[in-house]
């Protein structure tokens, strides 16, 4: 009696094996990045997060769907996405978003910078370096500490790693004015002494979870920690391998690196709660996408040993690519948020967009993409 059980139990594994190894080839990596980047362009003015508006271009939401289709620009058989890029600068006058130390509004610099770097229209980054050069001569005396969102103007919060460092480092490489670096290096390393778990080697979103534990676990966000990983791929580009900038930001990313993938779902995500995958076991793409792009930049760039860290990647971005939906929507993006919580099959965000555009990117140079 018990045989037919141990029977369909056997096909039913040999199945979710199959699924887990499908060999990744980089045309259908970059068709997949086409599919996701049409269908975002077509719905870019719809209404995500349950809000009644749709997100300004130059909120931090698109500033990190930019950074993604950037990378697919940059591999794409076509000049469209540059111009649909190009479009929104102009149309935003290439300023950077209306609060001036705010790191969600400085994002949009990102995308002005690479644009400069095709196009070498200085008019791209006049703006930027004149809200930076303001803050380097007013820097914001605020504490580090976020204390229920009163201070905003420092990287009081993790994500904010992700969105303003970068550009702070771009534009130091494009200019060749070392004091952007400078600043950013000092006010980068205020926030690791503040949120970096020196025992998880992971962090929290911001103060008010040191020291809170949910279910027993310390709770690190999924797509928080994602900001921060997939940040330190952004800024390691724009330094020498061997600078001094290069190995602090390699020596976190190394660390972050081996404990993400001690703590990959069998599924191939990440957890909401990166400790918590039996509290939450639903599906979340844009964590996951930043922790599966940060991962194959470095096995592509020779940091992580691609026979240990591979199967990782294969595992995460075949995940991933199971969430499209027909159309060429990434379906289970966790809302607007900070914290675990839920995510569906059928709802979006354009920061998960930039996300997946981002992981395909390093995907498919790691299968012989060119």
């Amino acid at each position: 009696m018990k045989t037919p059980n141990i029977f369909m139990f056997a096909i039913v594994f040999a199945i979710a094996t199959f699924s887990q190894a499908q060999e990744i080839k980089p045309k259908e990596v970059k068709k997949e990045m086409k599919r996701v980047a049409e269908w975002q362009i077509a719905h870019f003015r719809d209404t995500y997060s349950d809000r009644k508006d749709p997100h300004h271009i130059a909120d931090w939401t698109n500033g990190a769907l930019y950074v993604g289709m950037v990378k697919y620009a940059e591999i794409a058989n076509s000049n469209k996405y540059w111009r649909w890029l190009k479009k929104i600068g102009k149309e935003q006058n290439w300023k950077l978003h209306s609060r001036r130390y705010h790191a969600d509004d400085h994002i949009i610099g990102q995308m002005y910078i690479e644009l400069y770097r095709k196009y070498g229209d200085e008019k791209m980054i006049a703006e930027t370096r004149k809200s930076f050069d303001y803050i380097i001569a007013h820097p914001s005396k605020q504490p580090i500490t976020l204390d229920n969102y009163k201070h905003l103007e420092r990287w009081t919060w993790c994500d904010a790693l992700f969105m303003s460092p970068p550009v702070w480092a771009k534009l130091s490489n494009v200019t060749g004015d070392e004091k952007y670096s400078a600043f950013m290096m000092k006010e980068y390393e205020a926030t690791i002494t503040h949120l970096f778990d020196e025992d998880e080697d992971l962090f929290y979103r911001d103060n008010s979870y040191i020291g809170k534990l949910d279910d027993g676990k310390k709770i690190f966000w999924s797509r928080g920690n994602g900001w921060v990983f997939g940040g330190l791929t952004l800024l390691m580009e724009e330094y020498e391998p061997g600078s001094k900038e290069y190995e602090y930001f390699k020596a976190i990313y190394l660390r972050m690196a081996e404990k993400l993938i001690k703590i990959q779902t069998p599924e191939g995500h990440w957890a909401m709660s990166l400790l918590g995958q039996d509290k939450y076991p639903t599906p979340e793409t844009s964590g996951t996408a930043f922790f599966t792009f940060g991962l194959a930049w470095g096995i592509n760039h020779g940091l992580l040993d691609a026979e240990t860290y591979q199967p990782h990647v294969e595992k995460a971005w075949n995940a991933l690519v199971s969430y499209i939906t027909k159309d060429g929507m990434l379906g289970y993006v966790q809302p607007i948020g900070a914290a675990p919580g839920n995510a569906w099959p059928d709802k979006t965000e354009v920061y998960g967009t930039g996300a997946f555009l981002s992981a395909g990117s390093e995907v498919y140079k790691l299968y012989g993409g060119e």
